[in-house]
């Protein structure tokens, strides 16, 4: 890409808000174009003194040289040491919660030590971007009881996403992991409930029953649902099942 063409791509990277999907295109291309210089760039851009540079920097580098055909970091030893020490330094929330996005991109387990760190961040947006990363780590045992906490966060995202990690995400099963569970199948977050569900149905838990039954006669019934439904049965050839369906061999199986 000619020099030109890539500072223009950078500059999209700052446009709009930080959601926008123009400036979200422009990390793409930055990412999937993955050349050194590219890198290099990122990489100042994550010692700069404006905290969306810093930001923008981690994400380029979280996915750089990504693809179909490489699906891993072109520079993965170098990218962990510029945003570990970002995840260890930064005070700010935005440009911390991409650097603890990309470290779970990463992939290296040497990152969860210096994530669990900021369990408790004032920022939800940290504590989110913490139970997304660790997602990515979730049969790790330091990892484990920081997902048990952030199930239970006051912001509902974060239990979502920390409810998904330690019940679809992981193979552990203990008595914590289930309790956790358990306890968010009243969690009002409407995602974080159906999370909870299909978890304890991946243990075949017998308490999750009457929330699977309850969920199964809501009008709109979510493929979550009827995955965890298909678990606790045990059945996968279920393609022309309707929930009512579901219900019956599920009473059948475990009673009314």
């Amino acid at each position: 890409m000619p020099a030109e063409a890539l500072d223009e791509t950078f500059l999209l990277t700052l446009s709009g808000n930080y959601d926008s999907d123009d400036s979200w295109k422009a990390v793409c291309e930055l990412q999937k174009l993955g050349s050194r210089n590219v890198f290099d760039r990122a990489v100042a851009w994550c010692g700069s003194q404006e905290p969306l540079k810093r930001a923008r920097g981690a994400d380029i580098l979280a996915r750089i040289g990504n693809s179909a055909e490489h699906p891993h970091n072109r520079f993965p030893g170098e990218s962990f040491a510029v945003i570990s020490r970002m995840a260890r330094y930064e005070t700010e929330s935005l440009p911390l919660a991409s650097a603890i996005h990309a470290m779970g991109y990463l992939e290296n387990a040497q990152a969860i030590d210096i994530m669990i760190e900021h369990r408790f961040h004032r920022d939800a947006k940290v504590r989110f971007a913490l139970a997304a990363a660790l997602g990515r780590f979730a049969n790790d045992s330091l990892a484990t009881p920081v997902l048990i906490q952030l199930a239970h966060d006051p912001d509902g995202v974060v239990r979502d996403w920390a409810t998904f990690a330690i019940g679809e995400c992981s193979d552990i099963d203990t008595p914590d992991v289930r309790e956790a569970l358990f306890r968010n199948l009243g969690d009002p977050f409407e995602d974080a409930r159906q999370e909870a569900i299909a978890g304890l149905a991946k243990r075949k838990d017998s308490r999750v029953f009457p929330a699977l039954i309850d969920s199964l006669r809501e009008p709109d019934v979510p493929e979550i649902i009827i995955d965890a439904a298909s678990t606790m049965l045990g059945q996968e050839n279920v393609g022309n099942w309707y929930p009512s369906d579901f219900i019956t061999a599920l009473q059948e199986k475990f009673g009314p």
